[in-house]
């Protein structure tokens, strides 16, 4: 039978404990700091996907509550995403920018003659979405250029 316990050997001695040491600060101290932006995305995402039952603009614009109701399940699932794989999602970062500023847009596009209420709705929450997004892709990059 063969001895399988840890002894607590000390690797200052191997060859390339240098270098493991580096890309472990790097991994650690990389990619995760989008954190700060992922969880206020995934609940603006949340937000935007019941938001016409919260101002109750259902009956009165049908269209944006399926609208709505997409785009925020498309941001939440996008900031779920960042935050499952973070090296991988780098590129999609942007895509939440597009979502947020097709959101402003569609207000007008896609309601119709929408009233106050849900015009300063969309707007917030898609200028959120645009400033989240554009958080998440910047320190996407920065992880980038680090590792």
């Amino acid at each position: 039978m063969s001895n399988i316990s840890h002894t607590g050997r000390d690797l200052s001695g191997h060859p390339d404990a240098e270098e493991m040491r580096a890309r472990h600060d790097r991994v650690m101290s990389g990619g995760r700091t989008t954190g700060m932006a992922e969880a206020p995305l995934f609940l603006l995402g949340l937000y935007c996907a019941v938001s016409p039952w919260v101002l109750h603009f259902t009956a009165s614009q049908p269209s944006l509550v399926t609208h709505n109701l997409v785009i925020g399940i498309a941001i939440a699932v996008l900031a779920l995403c960042f935050t499952a794989m973070p090296e991988r999602m780098m590129g999609m970062s942007m895509a939440t920018v597009a979502l947020g500023a097709w959101l402003i847009v569609s207000t007008w596009i896609v309601g119709q003659s929408p009233d106050t209420g849900v015009i300063l709705n969309n707007i917030i929450v898609g200028g959120l979405a645009i400033l989240l997004g554009a958080v998440c892709a910047g320190l996407a990059m920065k992880n980038k250029k680090k590792v």
